[in-house]
């Protein structure tokens, strides 16, 4: 964390895109790559980078996990997390959240990462959509962008029927090739997931997709597992189970006595996670309460896969973000790169494969923890689930869901002891029995008769009545659906059925002859009810104004293996087929019969009134669901109406930004003009020849003064700088320009024209502002005047050295010594005689002080005072006699004769000073 990170300067030297640490708010562009800055974690909302800062100094952290969640939450099925090579394992946990938004995972194949131990962490979770080496990478991201870029390839539609009939084609295999069904999960859920394996596959139509999944099975166990596919986590929603801590386990432990175990069922439970999670809760409170009870926990999910990954117990390092350290040292055992649940914990949970939807429940439970299954489940199954739940538990039990689900309207079931998130409490409600099939007296009111039946329904009808028929003895028959509706008849049964008065029905009741239709009523509701047959003796009906004896028989039947919801009504002729008379019948009629007629009335009357009741509860239920659906989507008309309203003032905001935006537009390109006539009238102030060369050396642009090196006009732009004729004599240019631009070195060069005129031919590379090579820059500084002065001074300097060569070999003629001093009296030069007449060498006389020679001079006070002299008063001095003893022994005389000089070029004043030998005069 305290390390200052040079990743951005690595990548750059393998990519052209920027690469930058993220900032606070950064908004994520396309083509660039964002680097995590030291001791920060990375989240996404919105499509803008969050930093944040890590809860702890120093910790085992997991930002890749992190960043993948925030980025699943954010993005949802347009999330992509892909994990490359990596120790340890980061990003597994992300890549499910990812997953279980819908997104695209991809993880680096194991055998080509330098570092495996992401990777094969990942892909061993079996969430992974595809596992390739990272070359491969780029084209899947840019198939499956292309493809899920056309989204939705099908609508459901209820004008049209083909789609349904694919969805449910689907199902079938699902069903036939995992024995679960799908067909009341939710649509949304269900098409999303199915869209998504399309995707995936680059099918782009539901019969393709069924075709794929016919020719490829493999690709059904895909699609079952990405069905079953939830975000599960340890203590998913903390607060939630912080709640379920403090309100709900203490009193339900409390009520618990050390003989009584302590029963808690988690259905849905996937990799186990949740269900570890409540037992950890359950341990932490009876250690608090000082009490040990026996626990347990049963965990249930129809994914035999989960359900193994959940019995292992080990999970990788990343539930570090979910878990803290003090439970983690509690519970978990580590093992390498994952974390083991400890015994404590795995010996309260016993894992199962079950199908809640069609499995017998668990019983006496003191606590169902079912969070973020009944999303996936339409209206209907929840309607049955719940009743299951209150079923199940105990009097005092607790139902705890995710904070996304509600019990709806089932709430007399139960009493809401945390709403926020989701407590509820078992109320000590009956049940009342299923819902039974009732056939009503009253005729629908106009309503059209509707009969479900097969594709083929006469041949259908035609099959099962005739084998029902056969078993039955073949009498007058008739077969009716769960309404009452006559599908099929058989024989003649116009002794017992007529046409109703009033509108043409065939409502099986309402056709019904006198006697007839109070026990065939009861006996389709016995029918219906105990879906067992019903036989009715000794019925009197009348027909023609007479009376007959017959049995009724109603037998429950079913097409292709189904459920039944068809009814067989049969009409048999008693034993004895003799008419009675209406005289003799009147005269056989006791009082028993007329009390027991009445009581059978009653009967059927009491039954009767319990149905319209129990219809009344359903349909008052049935009104206040509506009225609870019509309130939800009034709710989301209102909020649609105030996203439209907010959508509108974004409009508003964007078309003043707009504004804005244009505003400073057209401020830049003004400013933009400004500039430009600014330059173009520097450079024509300068008056210096430029030209502006492309990296293939075409003219881009130049200035009005270049015709003086170079004749070119408006229509040269473009053309190649060798196809255009210059006034210099040197024919290097193209070469120089080619150097530059290969060497990206200036050069100057000297160049002269036909006019004989000199420039200095300047080049340097044409640099953008994002230090991009576009070509060279080429100036023609006219130095004409100074290469003049230049050979002028030259031409001086030879005639001086030539002067001083001339003064020297004079000098070097004279025979008597001669030596030039400087003002501090040392010696500058000498002629030859002087040497000779000293025995002096120059090397050791040129820069001393003339009196420290070794042959020194007489009266050397005297002496260097006329020296000074001669110096300070421009004076000078003849005949000064010295005498001097030379190394040979010999004494010589000579005249000494100075003289002030003064160089003017180096403004310095100097002495000659000659010396006469007069040693042998008079």
């Amino acid at each position: 964390p305290t390390h200052v990170s040079i990743m951005p300067e690595l990548i750059r030297r393998y990519t052209s895109m920027p690469v930058v640490h993220a900032t606070d708010g950064t908004k994520v562009k396309p083509d660039n790559i964002y680097i995590v800055p030291p001791n920060r974690e990375i989240a996404i909302l919105n499509a803008t980078l969050q930093l944040m800062e890590p809860q702890e100094i120093r910790s085992v952290r997991k930002p890749i996990d992190f960043f993948f969640r925030t980025l699943a939450q954010d993005q949802r099925d347009k999330a992509i997390g892909i994990v490359l090579s990596g120790m340890g394992t980061d990003g597994t946990l992300g890549l499910r959240e990812i997953k279980g938004e819908m997104g695209l995972t991809l993880v680096q194949a194991p055998e080509s990462a330098k570092f495996d131990g992401m990777p094969s962490t990942a892909a061993a979770t079996g969430l992974i959509d595809f596992v390739l080496p990272p070359e491969k990478m780029p084209e899947c991201l840019i198939t499956y962008a292309r493809q899920s870029g056309k989204k939705f390839f099908f609508r459901i539609s209820k004008n049209h029927t083909a789609v349904p009939h694919d969805l449910q084609k689907i199902f079938i295999l699902l069903r036939t090739h995992t024995g679960h069904d799908f067909s009341h999960y939710k649509s949304n859920t269900i098409i999303r997931r199915i869209e998504r394996r399309m995707n995936l596959h680059h099918l782009d139509s539901l019969q393709k997709y069924i075709r794929f999944l016919h020719e490829n099975p493999q690709e059904i166990h895909s699609l079952f597992k990405e069905m079953l596919i939830g975000v599960t986590n340890f203590f998913r929603d903390p607060e939630a189970f912080e709640v379920l801590k403090k309100k709900v386990l203490p009193g339900t432990i409390r009520r618990k006595t050390q003989n009584h175990s302590l029963r808690v069922w988690v259905p849905g439970c996937s990799t186990g996670e949740e269900a570890y999670s409540i037992g950890i809760l359950i341990s932490e409170c009876q250690k608090e309460m000082d009490m040990s009870l026996d626990v347990q926990i049963f965990a249930t999910d129809i994914d035999m896969e989960a359900i193994e990954t959940a019995r292992k117990g080990s999970y990788p390092e990343s539930i570090l973000v979910d878990v803290n350290p003090s439970r983690l040292k509690r519970f978990f055992i580590k093992e390498n790169d994952t974390y083991r649940i400890g015994k404590e914990i795995r010996e309260m949970v016993v894992f199962a494969p079950q199908n809640i939807l069609k499995d017998p429940p668990f019983t006496k439970l003191d606590l169902i923890c079912c969070r973020n299954l009944l999303i996936y489940l339409d209206a209907t199954l929840q309607k049955r689930l719940l009743p299951l739940f209150h079923y199940a538990l105990n009097p005092e039990g607790t139902l705890f869901l995710g904070s996304s689900e509600a019990v709806g309207s089932q709430m007399e079931l139960f009493t809401a002891l945390d709403r926020k998130w989701k407590i509820f409490k078992r109320r000590s409600v009956s049940i009342k029995a299923p819902d039974f099939l009732e056939f009503p007296i009253v005729p629908p009111v106009e309503k059209e008769m509707t009969m479900t039946l097969p594709n083929n329904p006469a041949q259908t009808i035609t099959q099962v009545a005739e084998k029902a028929l056969i078993e039955s003895f073949a009498p007058p028959s008739a077969i009716v659906n769960e309404k009452g509706e006559i599908l099929f008849v058989h024989g003649r049964t116009g002794m017992y059925l007529e046409p109703a008065p009033g509108e043409a029905k065939m409502n099986i009741v309402e056709m019904a002859r006198e006697g007839l239709k109070t026990d065939l009523m009861l006996s389709l509701h016995r029918a219906a009810t105990g879906l067992s047959e019903v036989v009715t003796e000794n019925l009197e009906v009348k027909t023609n104004g007479e009376t007959r004896r017959i049995r009724l028989r109603v037998r429950p039947i079913s097409a292709s293996g189904t459920a039944p919801n068809f009814f067989l009504v049969s009409f048999e002729a008693a034993e004895s087929m003799k008419k009675v008379t209406r005289k003799s019948r009147a005269s056989k009629r006791t009082k028993d019969e007329s009390v027991e007629k009445l009581e059978k009335e009653l009967q059927y009357t009491k039954e009767s009134l319990q149905t319209t009741i129990e219809e009344l509860e359903t349909a008052n239920e049935e009104l206040k669901s509506t009225n609870e659906e019509l309130q939800s989507t009034n709710e989301e008309l209102q909020s649609a109406n105030e996203e439209l309203e907010t959508s509108k003032e974004e409009q508003q905001s964007l078309n003043e930004e707009l504004v804005t935006v244009n505003t400073e537009l057209h401020g830049k390109i003004e400013e933009l003009s400004r500039t430009n006539n600014d330059m173009r009238n520097l450079m024509d102030s300068l008056e210096i020849p430029t030209l502006f060369l492309d990296n293939e050396m075409r003219v881009k642009r130049f200035t009005s003064h270049i015709a003086r090196v170079i004749r070119l006009i408006d229509s040269d732009r473009g053309r190649l700088i060798s196809d255009i004729a210059s006034t210099l004599k040197q024919d290097t240019i193209l070469t120089e320009i080619e150097s530059v631009i290969r060497t990206l070195v200036p050069r100057e060069v000297a160049v002269q024209s036909v006019e004989d005129r000199w420039y200095l031919m300047r080049i340097l590379p044409y640099r953008t502002l994002e230090n991009v090579i576009e070509g060279v820059v080429i100036t023609f500084l006219d130095v004409d005047v100074q290469k003049k002065a230049e050979e002028r001074i030259d031409a001086l300097n030879k005639a001086l050295q030539d002067a001083k060569q001339y003064a020297e070999s004079i000098i070097e003629t004279l025979r008597e010594p001669l030596v030039v001093l400087a003002g501090d009296l040392k010696i500058i030069s000498a002629n030859r005689t002087f040497y000779q007449k000293f025995s002096l060498k120059p090397e050791s006389t040129v820069g001393r002080f003339i009196f420290d020679l070794e042959a020194k001079l007489w009266d050397i006070p005297e002496l260097r005072k006329l020296l000074e002299e001669t110096l300070s008063e421009n004076s000078a001095f003849d005949d000064y006699l010295i005498e001097q003893k030379l190394q040979n022994g010999t004494r010589r005389k000579f005249r000494l004769n100075a003289r002030k000089l003064l160089r003017e070029k180096e403004k310095k004043e100097l002495i000659l000073l000659a010396m006469e030998d007069v040693s042998g005069s008079a």
